[in-house]
């Protein structure tokens, strides 16, 4: 392994779209829209709301993107926490199926806006492998691949043991299934290609501008910022994993949970060939699973998880991230890494993303660490739902996820909640038929 001290501990993406401060300039006194965040959400609504001849102004207290939208793993699952069943059962089959359609119709509207935009941004469709850690997770997967692909068109298949090496070099699943309409993308540079879709359309983007407080003043609402007020018609939230105190009601509900992700130093091009033979995305069937890629040169691993940290030291939660790299793939044990860094994501009590609105307010967030599909579809359909249109209507669109007792911002309860889900994998595994 490398030594901490040569690891980078910054976004492997920002070598090739470094995050940068705008240029300061006035902030307007009064706009029809103000949004908060300028990640995927905030800019995707900011476009469609421009390009329909709002004005248009979005606040972020760090710069444009530097939250999680240029931080995560650049691939496009569209996943969704709840299982089908589980889905089933809370909302009835019929709201399930059309939460699972819309999975669907959010990936075929990323890849239809990055081509008809032309956005400059790695995109590659080469589908996802989803490993099973045993027998039961095998069958259980290959029926909602059936139920999938037969319902709603979804190519997706199941993967049983014998064939899994033509997906991937690990003798670690027991099987898996394999979805087509997942891929990958460099985020960072999505990222940086909203924003200049939004700068294009007119939107005045201001970056370290801390939004202090928003109040509703009869028909409009009056919004604190570090730069001054400004007055909006309306006003959308996107701040998911990175809301902070300006927003209390907010923070109380969605819980921001470090995802660290490590990428690994150039490998052989045949080692590279042998461990990810189609070069696809990848996601494993534990609770606190890893997510990987490789990278979209295809020379190196990027692999992710679940970081129960809450301090600044990078080498241990680093050190956990590497043991799971090798867990998968044990020809890895000396390889050395050359980035690890970590981003929030938006968790809530019961994880699905969504849309909802209270005194007045429009928000789009807890996209529960799958962002680069939902945050961009929830953005524009909160953005149609501004405008009155029928493109707003979404199954997305719920009650505000439910307040968190005894909790203001400060996860005081996350370092036992993970170790339950560890636990909860441990027995998983140990009950698995391997």
């Amino acid at each position: 392994m490398s030594k901490t001290a040569q690891i980078q501990n910054s976004p492997y993406w920002w070598i090739a779209a470094p995050v940068r401060p705008l240029p300061v300039h006035p902030l307007p006194q009064k706009t029809d829209v103000l949004i908060v965040g300028a990640g995927f959400a905030g800019l995707a609504a900011a476009v469609v709301l421009a390009r329909a001849g709002r004005s248009v102004v979005v606040v972020d207290k760090m710069m444009p993107g530097e939250g999680a939208s240029s931080r995560n793993g650049g691939i496009t699952s569209g996943n969704i926490r709840p299982s089908f069943d589980e889905l089933s059962r809370r909302f009835g089959e019929e709201r399930a199926l059309a939460i699972e359609a819309e999975g669907k119709t959010a990936r075929e509207f990323l890849y239809d806006f990055i081509r008809s935009e032309k956005l400059d941004c790695d995109f590659q469709l080469v589908g996802k492998f989803g490993g099973a850690i045993g027998a039961e997770q095998y069958e259980a997967g290959a029926r909602t691949a059936e139920t999938l692909h037969k319902r709603l068109g979804i190519e997706t298949f199941a993967v049983p043991r014998a064939e899994q090496s033509r997906y991937i070099g690990s003798d670690f699943y027991r099987g898996g299934h394999v979805r087509m309409d997942i891929g990958g993308l460099h985020p960072a540079k999505l990222a940086a290609e909203l924003l200049r879709l939004a700068l294009e359309a007119g939107v005045s983007v201001h970056s370290g501008t801390e939004v202090k407080g928003v109040r509703r003043e009869g028909a409009e609402f009056s919004v604190e910022t570090a730069a001054g007020m400004v007055s909006a018609r309306q006003v959308l939230v996107c701040t998911n994993g990175y809301t902070d105190g300006s927003d209390p009601w907010l923070r109380r509900r969605l819980i921001p949970v470090r995802s660290r992700i490590v990428v690994t130093d150039p490998l052989p091009a045949e080692v590279m060939d042998r461990l990810m033979p189609n070069r696809m995305m990848y996601s494993e069937g534990l609770i606190l699973g890893h997510y990987f890629r490789p990278t979209p040169d295809g020379t190196r691993i990027l692999l992710g998880g679940r970081d129960a940290s809450s301090g600044t030291d990078e080498a241990g939660p680093t050190e956990k991230i590497r043991q799971g790299l090798v867990r998968i793939f044990p020809e890895l044990e000396t390889t050395g890494l050359s980035h690890s860094w970590y981003g929030h994501v938006a968790m809530h009590r019961d994880m699905v993303p969504r849309i909802f609105e209270r005194e007045g307010v429009t928000y789009a967030t807890g996209f529960c660490g799958s962002g680069v599909v939902w945050a961009p579809w929830l953005g524009t359909r909160a953005a149609h739902k501004l405008l009155g249109d029928d493109q707003g209507r979404t199954a997305f669109e719920f009650r505000p996820p439910a307040a968190i007792p005894f909790y203001n911002g400060k996860p005081y309860f996350l370092p036992a909640l993970i170790e339950g889900y560890r636990l909860r994998d441990r027995l998983s595994m140990a009950r698995a038929t391997r």
